[in-house]
């Protein structure tokens, strides 16, 4: 098909990787969203108030993301000659979270596959709590001293969990860091 997950393409050979469409319009998150968008814009216009309009457009593309009726490509297999439709993508890294998961996946194994040399990695992931979300949102140059933070602690932690001395040890670390 051509439309494999990075998984699907470490699966062992014997593997068939299946490809299934995903129906945003059956998760919770599309349906509130859905239902509830128009009416907010309304009440925001009602209130003299208005949203930045990227934030309009990334809601708009979300609602539009995965869905057959607003394009798709017909992808088939040239052995077996089955036909699947595959949904276009808003291919937006803000709020759909299918289109940044896929992202954050394709990112990964191009790093893994064609970068980064062939040795012992560990993947952390930073989630922040809510309040301090704010903080970040709000004032750009706190947040963007965290990931330095973030990577000398870890970096000490690990040096000192294998018995070494910090200067001693070469580590490294790549981040995505996101100011949207």
């Amino acid at each position: 098909m051509g439309l494999l997950s990075h998984k699907a393409r470490q699966a062992p050979s014997n593997a068939t990787a299946v490809y299934v469409r995903h129906r945003p319009e059956t998760t919770l998150l599309y349906q509130i969203v859905q239902e509830y968008w128009p009416e907010f814009q309304v009440e925001l216009t009602n209130h003299g108030k208005y949203l930045p309009a990227y934030v309009t457009k990334e809601f708009n593309e979300y609602l539009k993301c995965g869905r057959l009726e607003h394009g798709f490509l017909r992808v088939r297999c040239d052995s077996c000659h089955e036909e699947k439709l595959v949904a276009f993508s808003c291919k937006k890294r803000g709020f759909c979270p299918s289109c940044g998961a896929r992202r954050m996946a394709d990112s990964a194994a191009l790093l893994v596959d064609e970068i980064l040399p062939h040795q012992p990695m560990r993947q952390w992931v930073l989630s922040v709590p809510f309040p301090l979300r704010f903080l970040f949102a709000s004032n750009p140059k706190v947040m963007t001293r965290v990931p330095g933070i973030v990577y000398r602690v870890i970096s000490t932690h690990l040096a000192h969990k294998g018995g070494f001395a910090k200067p001693l040890v070469q580590t490294g670390a790549v981040t995505e860091f996101r100011k949207d």
